[in-house]
């Protein structure tokens, strides 16, 4: 796990589910958009029986930032039992959009927000194809197809 002073760190892909997997508190979030979520796949937390909270850091289009984005996920969260100690793993396509919305929840005052580096499906390889180097997919997590 690599520490940052904005938020509690970033963290891989099977730490993350490990972690998911291990405790309660423990909450995936997936900032990503919803043609994403519909045409990319999504992490699936059936097998240890648990459910991906989906909201969006930036809508699409136009890709402006949700400007409600703390207020919503703090109201989903509750509505769900959760406080602001709960851990919160933030999840995007490349772990950049996961990582701004792990320090927006900081700030909000939430303390345990990590940022899953690599995101779902991590940076392009050299044949320009996500999925195959780094992230959820490429560490062989589970997921469906939307």
């Amino acid at each position: 796990m690599q520490i940052s002073d904005n938020y509690a760190g970033d963290v891989d892909s099977a730490q993350a589910y490990d972690r998911l997997a291990s405790s309660k508190d423990t909450v995936l979030i997936d900032v990503r958009t919803r043609a994403e979520w519909n045409f990319v796949g999504v992490p699936d937390l059936t097998a240890i029986g648990k459910e991906t909270l989906f909201v969006e850091w930036q809508s699409f289009p136009p890709a402006a930032p949700v400007t409600d984005f703390t207020e919503s996920l703090s109201a989903h969260l509750a509505q769900q039992g959760y406080d602001k100690d709960a851990e919160l793993y933030f999840l995007c396509r490349s772990g950049q959009r996961s990582q701004s919305a792990a320090i927006a929840m900081t700030q909000a005052g939430f303390g345990k927000c990590y940022n899953v580096s690599g995101g779902f499906e991590g940076p392009l390889d050299p044949s320009r194809h996500r999925g195959t180097q780094s992230g959820w997919k490429a560490a062989g997590l589970p997921w469906v197809q939307g």
